[in-house]
C-alpha cells in the first residue's frame, strides 16, 4: 500500500511537469516568482493553448525549443507555462485553479499571450508570436525588457512633477507598457489612485477611459449572458441602447454594429442584417475590419436565399 501510494505521488507530480517547451520551464508560479527575486530575473509566462492552438504550438516549434533560446534568456528570465489544454489530465485540478485565476488577474484574452513581469509579477510588457526563429526572438525580448527600466524610470520622475504634470507623466508610463485594463487595476492600483488625486477634474481623459472600458466590460458580460439564455431580442435591445448611448472607440463602436447585425442574422431577419453591415462599414469604411465585415455579408446573402425549410428554392 505504501509503494501504491509513493507511486501515485510521483506520477501526479510529474503531471504539470511535462512542458511543450521542453526543460527550464514551471508551472509554480509563487515559486517562480521566489526564484526571480533570488536570482534577480524577471518572469517570462506563456499563456498558452498547448495542444490545440495553433499559434501556440508554432511558438513552441519554431522558438522556445531550441537551445539558442534557452540560452539566449537563461540569465535573464524565470520560464513559467501557464496551460489550458484540452487534454484535462496535462494539468493537475490545482494548477488549473492557478491558471484560471492568473488568467482573470492579468487579463488575458487569447493565446499565446507572453507576459513579461518583474520578480513581483508586475507585468510591463506583453507580446506573442513572432516569426524570425529563436535569436530574432531573444532579440525581441530584450527590446521589451528595457520596458522596465522605462517604467521605473518614468515613475520616479513623475513623482517630482506636480498636479496635471504629474498625472499626464504616470499615464504615459502605463500607457507605454500596453496592459490590459485588468493588468492595470490588479498591479498598477496604486498608480491609478495618483493619478486620479493628481488630476480630479480629469484634464488627461483617464477616468473617462476608465469608465468608458468599465461600460464596455459590463457591456459584454451582460450580453453574453442574453445569448446563453437564447434571448435575442434581450440582446439586441442591449446592443441598441449601448450604441445610442456611445462614448466608444471606432474599432469598438464598429465590433457592436456588427454584434447587432449577427444578432439580426442569428433571428433570420436577413434583410435587416444586411443593412446592419452596410451601416457599420459606412461608419469605418478604412477600418482592417472590413474584408472579414464583406465575407460576412457574402454569407447572409448567401443564406438569404436558401427557404427556412433549407431545400431549393423555387421560381
Amino acid at each position: 500500500m505504501k509503494i501504491t501510494t509513493i507511486v501515485c505521488a510521483a506520477v501526479m507530480a510529474l503531471i504539470g511537469t511535462t512542458f511543450a517547451g521542453g526543460e527550464g520551464w514551471t508551472s509554480d508560479f509563487e515559486a517562480a516568482k521566489k526564484q526571480a527575486a533570488e536570482s534577480k530575473k524577471d518572469l517570462l509566462i506563456d499563456f498558452t493553448g498547448s495542444d490545440w492552438c495553433g499559434w501556440c504550438i508554432k511558438l513552441v516549434d519554431e522558438v522556445f525549443k531550441h537551445d539558442a533560446f534557452k540560452t539566449g534568456v537563461k540569465d535573464t528570465f524565470v520560464l513559467v507555462e501557464i496551460d489550458f489544454p484540452k487534454d484535462k489530465t496535462k494539468v493537475t485540478d490545482e494548477v488549473r485553479a492557478q491558471n484560471e485565476k492568473l488568467q482573470e488577474l492579468y487579463g488575458i484574452e487569447g493565446f499565446p499571450t507572453i507576459l513579461l513581469t518583474d520578480s513581483e509579477g508586475r507585468p510591463y510588457a506583453t507580446t506573442g508570436y513572432q516569426k524570425g526563429g529563436p535569436e530574432k526572438y531573444v532579440e525581441h525580448l530584450n527590446e521589451l525588457r528595457a520596458k522596465k527600466t522605462a517604467r521605473d524610470e518614468a515613475f520616479a520622475k513623475a513623482e517630482k512633477a506636480e498636479g496635471v504634470a504629474k498625472a499626464k507623466a504616470l499615464v504615459a508610463a502605463l500607457d507605454a507598457m500596453s496592459l490590459s485594463e485588468a493588468a492595470v487595476a490588479a498591479f498598477y492600483g496604486d498608480v491609478v489612485e495618483r493619478i486620479k488625486a493628481a488630476d480630479p477634474d480629469d484634464a488627461t481623459g483617464f477616468k473617462k477611459k476608465a469608465a468608458t472600458a468599465a461600460r464596455l466590460k459590463a457591456f459584454q458580460a451582460e450580453l453574453q449572458k442574453l445569448a446563453g439564455n437564447k434571448d435575442m431580442d434581450g440582446a439586441l435591445k442591449l446592443v441598441d441602447k449601448t450604441l445610442a448611448e456611445g462614448g466608444f472607440k471606432t474599432d469598438e463602436t464598429l465590433q457592436m454594429m456588427m454584434t447587432r447585425a449577427v444578432i439580426l442574422a442569428e433571428q433570420d431577419k436577413y434583410p435587416e442584417a444586411l443593412k446592419a453591415i452596410d451601416e457599420a462599414k459606412a461608419f469605418a469604411p478604412d477600418s482592417p475590419m472590413i474584408p472579414g465585415i464583406d465575407q460576412f455579408r457574402k454569407r447572409i446573402e448567401e443564406s438569404a436565399k436558401k427557404p427556412a425549410d433549407g431545400g431549393e428554392k423555387t421560381e
